[in-house]
């Protein structure tokens, strides 16, 4: 009898701190408290703690094996897939390399441009130089960079 009157004592006193309010409040230099008991001389504000989201064990194991499964199901579509991939690198390969010679050549051309345009021109000449730097360093950004 002693050690279930215990147990109620225990169980009692573990309800009541699992209720406590919680108080907040902020002091002359700015900062915020948290406290189970209100400041006597501040305003405060109670703070509503959510009850935390349990899961069972159960449903857990569940959601592991569906996981499980997509992650399995993902891998065989991938090596599957492997027999056309020599030829799509090797593609991939030729268009990066184009890709490579293509912003090269657009560098070369914004360079050669720009030591045009610092020699010195009239402002017909100087202004078409301008406008072709500007289209050229669109397709620059827009095709090398921005990829």
């Amino acid at each position: 009898m002693p050690g279930i009157l215990a147990a109620g004592i225990l169980l009692c006193a573990f309800a009541f701190s699992a209720a406590a309010e919680i108080y907040t409040w902020t002091d002359a230099n700015g900062v915020v408290h948290f406290t189970d008991s209100p400041p006597p001389d501040k305003p405060q504000k109670t703070v509503d703690v959510a009850a935390p989201v349990t899961l069972p064990m159960a449903s857990n194991i569940r959601q592991h094996k569906r996981v499980s499964g997509i992650h399995r199901q993902v891998k065989g579509l991938l090596a599957s897939d492997r027999k056309g991939d020599a030829r799509r690198t090797r593609s991939r390969a030729k268009a990066a390399a184009r890709q490579k010679k293509t912003c090269a050549n657009y560098r070369r051309q914004l360079d050669q441009i720009q030591s045009q345009l610092r020699v010195g021109y009239g402002n017909s000449k100087g202004n078409s130089l301008r406008g072709k730097r500007r289209r050229l360093s669109k397709a620059l950004s827009r095709e090398c960079i921005l990829r």
